[in-house]
């Protein structure tokens, strides 16, 4: 089979393909010699291009040593920049100063030159420190204290000694209200026991409600023993008649005598 092919479609197709957008070759560049495909250079060959940093931005200064003074210069805003924009020796140089004139600073303030840190470095020492005792330390305790400095300094000490004598507690001044510890040491009964005769209508109810006017129970019964307790009882503070009003329980100040006896 025959493909024939006209001049008038042969145009038709060139005319198309001048027409239609050239794709951008990518790998252009790529590779030795602009070839991607190429195979990568044997050893010791030579490629030759442009260099990443142009000669001209490499100084040929030679940098100082170690412990060598810098040079300083006065330099202008043109040759400041310039120097800045292309790593030039002169910010090098200033930088060092202001690190020099940063470590001097720091050594005038503290007044001693800066050290090394290092883990070979020696521990600095405490001298003349008042506020670390050392008494736990048996060697240093040892060096200065003997068994004969111990037992004199125990015997000072006991000689200090001042014994202070029991005396008898006041008597309390400026209250007359009834003492109710000693009433409570005085009974022996417990809550509840009638012992004194009450009469009179609602007593509970009464009790309820002038107990509720008294913050606790000790007022209560301070009060109670005032107005003529535990005979008479106006208020209606003991209804059951046992001598203990509102509630007011004696056993607290038994157990406590009981037990510093």
């Amino acid at each position: 089979m025959r493909v024939v092919v006209t001049l008038a479609a042969l145009g038709s197709i060139l005319a198309l393909a001048a027409c239609s957008p050239r794709v951008p070759d990518s790998a252009a560049g790529v590779g030795i010699d602009g070839d991607p495909f190429a195979p990568p250079p044997a050893a010791g060959t030579t490629i030759n291009g442009d260099p990443l940093v142009p000669p001209v931005r490499i100084s040929s200064e030679s940098l100082p040593l170690a412990n060598t003074p810098l040079p300083t210069a006065p330099r202008s805003a043109a040759s400041s920049s310039t120097a800045s924009s292309y790593g030039g020796s002169t910010a090098a140089s200033d930088i060092a100063a202001e690190t020099r004139a940063a470590l001097q600073a720091v050594g005038g303030n503290s007044g001693q030159a800066p050290l090394e840190a290092s883990p070979s470095n020696p521990a600095p020492a405490l001298i003349g420190n008042p506020g670390i005792s050392d008494e736990n330390s048996f060697d240093a305790v040892a060096a200065r204290q003997t068994i004969e400095s111990d037992a004199e300094r125990l015997a000072n000490q006991r000689s200090q000694y001042q014994q202070v004598a029991p005396t008898a507690l006041p008597s309390q001044t400026g209250s007359r209200d009834p003492n109710i510890v000693k009433y409570a040491l005085s009974t022996s009964h417990p809550v509840g026991t009638k012992l004194h005769s009450r009469a009179g209508i609602n007593l509970r109810s009464r009790s309820a409600r002038n107990c509720a006017g008294f913050q606790s129970p000790d007022q209560a019964q301070i009060a109670f023993l005032k107005a003529g307790g535990p005979k008479r009882d106006r208020q209606a503070l003991d209804p059951d008649g046992d001598g203990y009003a509102c509630s007011w329980d004696p056993s607290p100040y038994r157990l406590a005598v009981r037990g510093n006896s």
